[in-house]
This record gives structure tokens, sequence and C-alpha cells, in this order.
């Protein structure tokens, strides 16, 4: 009897993984990934110890004959230069948007049969729509079919109202269909039910679950964790404890009362994402800079931990992050969140005829 070979995909800007792991879980064998951060590759590679990971700035990659036709090649450059919330730098002088160059020299040398570029819901506007439809020219001329589209990850079993971009091409001549929306919502009461109660400040590398039946979702992020891992809680000031116990399930900083941010010189200026205390009966807003946003828990008058934050993102428990606490931090809030990776693979897999691929 014939063994089935693996598919194998190739991860570039790949973060601390979150593509990958979404990938992993449809079956589909990361074979290498690029990752120029050295928190973020120490991540990736705790994670995917069977994985070659490049540590290097991908101007200066090229890979080797052995990844060559991979099945799928997929990443995000970096988008702070798309981002709607980036007033400053959001223009063609970014550095960092000249990078979806290097993505397109990638596939060109590369040639996998798949490749999902994903990004910022930002990039639809950037440019008046010209980045997109650069792209789509570019790709065609290297002979891939393309469809793009803006997900919303809550609407893919993920507890989170995060919209992420994606363009997806093929060289099969097949026509994407995204993939359906899933019927049943996730809260963040969902994501988080069973994990420890902490308090401000509070370090602990392994903690019990909560003695409570875990929902499907727990379950899912369990997997066979008998244990919470980084249990981690940014220390804030008694100031800003004293701020938190203002604000109800949903409320932001104008629950606060105004004697209390008297070291704002203008709250106009004030981001509605500031002092969020997320509401346990929806998906969360979305997780990005959770520590400077002062992202509240729903119950208790305390930042999230390192582990709260990574189940709304719909990382698995057994998912170790590497570096400092902030390093961890941000590591989770730039990732592309799991379960909405995996939604794209399982849908990409679903519609290549008999999911070939080209041997290594």
């Amino acid at each position: 009897m014939k063994t089935k070979k693996k598919l194998f995909a190739i991860d570039i800007f790949s973060g601390a993984g979150g593509m990958s792991i979404g990938a992993s879980m449809t079956g589909i064998d990361v074979a290498v990934a690029v990752e120029y951060d050295t928190h973020a590759a120490a991540t990736f590679k705790a994670n995917h110890p069977n994985s070659e990971i490049i540590t290097k700035d991908i101007r200066e990659v090229t890979f080797d004959k052995k990844y060559k036709n991979p099945f799928i090649l997929f990443g995000g450059p970096p988008c702070q230069g798309f981002s709607t919330s980036n007033t400053k730098t959001r223009n063609s002088d970014n550095a960092n948007n000249s990078l979806f160059h290097e993505y397109i020299r990638q596939v060109k040398e590369l040639t996998p049969q798949w490749f999902v570029f994903e990004n910022v819901e930002g990039i639809k506007s950037f440019e008046k729509g010209t980045v997109i439809n650069k792209l789509e020219e570019e790709f065609q001329k290297l002979g891939y079919k393309t469809e793009w589209n803006v997900l919303t990850a809550s609407d893919y079993g993920v507890p989170q109202n995060r919209n992420r971009f994606f363009m997806i091409g093929n060289r099969l001549d097949i026509d994407f269909v995204f993939p359906e929306k899933h019927e049943k919502t996730v809260t963040v009461n969902d994501a988080i039910e069973d994990l420890p109660q902490l308090q401000n400040g509070d370090f602990h590398d392994s903690l019990d679950y909560k003695k409570i039946e875990p929902n499907s979702y727990a379950k899912l992020m369990r997997g066979a964790s008998e244990k919470v891992s980084q249990n981690y809680v940014s220390k804030n000031k008694d100031y800003v404890l004293e701020r938190y116990k203002h604000i109800k399930p949903g409320q932001n900083w104008q629950a606060i009362p105004k004697e209390l941010m008297s070291n704002y010189k203008d709250t106009k200026n004030c981001h509605s994402g500031i002092y969020k205390r997320l509401d346990p009966n929806i998906p969360s807003v979305v997780i990005a800079n959770y520590r400077k946003n002062m992202l509240i828990h729903p119950y208790e008058n305390r930042g999230l931990s390192v582990r709260e934050a990574a189940r709304i993102q719909s990382f698995p428990d057994n998912f170790e992050f590497k570096g400092n606490i902030s390093f961890q931090q941000q590591q989770i809030g730039n990732a592309v969140p799991p379960l909405l990776a995996k939604a794209i693979f399982e849908q990409i897999i679903k519609l290549t005829p008999n999911g070939k691929n080209k041997k290594r």
C-alpha cells in the first residue's frame, strides 16, 4: 500500500508561525520558514522543530533547489505601511511596502502550485487600490489565477473580530472560492473561561485549568495539554488598576472618571480601543498591541495574560512563545489566527485535484 506523500509548504515573513500552525492542522508539512526577527524565529523553531528556519532579511534569501515547486507558499509582508491605523507612514515611501516585490520574486523563483498572500485590510485602499492591481498583474504574468477577499476571523471559529486581506493564487487554472463562514460564533468567555484566575503582574509558568467542564473551543485549544503555560500578566501601576474598576464589559476609557485621567492633556485624541474591557458574550476586539492599548480582562481588573491572548488568537495551549513578555505579546498581536489560516488551507486542499504535490 502506497503512503500518501505530505503536501509541503514554505512560509515567508512567518512571524511566530500562526499561518504555519493552521497549515499543520490540515496536514501540510511546513518545510522551511523565513523570519528576520530573532525572537519570532525562536518561537517558530520551538513549535516546528522539524522545519528549517532562515533568520535573514528576505531580500538576502534564495532558496535551495530542493525547495522548488512546493504545494504552497504563504506569508504576509510587514503591513505597517498599509494599515489604516498608521497615519504617519502610510505611503509608498515606507520601506516595508517594497517587500511585496520580494514576495513576487519568491513566487517566480519557487513556482508553487498555490500561494497565499496575507495582509491588513488597509491594503485594499492603499494608493487607491493600485497595490492590489499591481499584485494581480504580476502574478498573472507568472501564470497564476488569483482571487482576493477580506475575511473576518470570527466567521471561522476564532473568538476575535479581526479582518485580514487574503489573495490566493494558483497555476492549476482553478477558480478559487473562499471558504464558507462557520455557523457558530465563539465568544471571549468561550475562549478563556477554563483558564486560571490571575492578578496584576502574575508570572506563572504552569498552572491548573479551572475545574469546570471545558466547552468545545477550550477542548480544541487544550489538545493533550494537562497544564496552562505562560500565565504572564504585565504589571500595571496602581492608578491604572484604579481606572479599570470603573469600566464595565464592552466599555472603554470614556467610562473612567475625568479626575482619574488628569495625566492626559487631551482625551479627545484617545483611541476608542484604549482601556477596553472585553465583553465576554461576543468575540473580542482585535488583539494587536494589547498591552499598550490596556485591553482589560472581562471579569478581573488586570490586563490579559499571554495565554489568554493566545487563546483569543486561536493558538493551541501547547504553543510556546519565546523572548521576554513584551516580545511574546507582540508576536501574538502580529499573528494570523491559526484557525482562520486553517479554513483557507482546507479549502485549497479541497479544490486541488488529488491534492498532488511535487517531489522535494
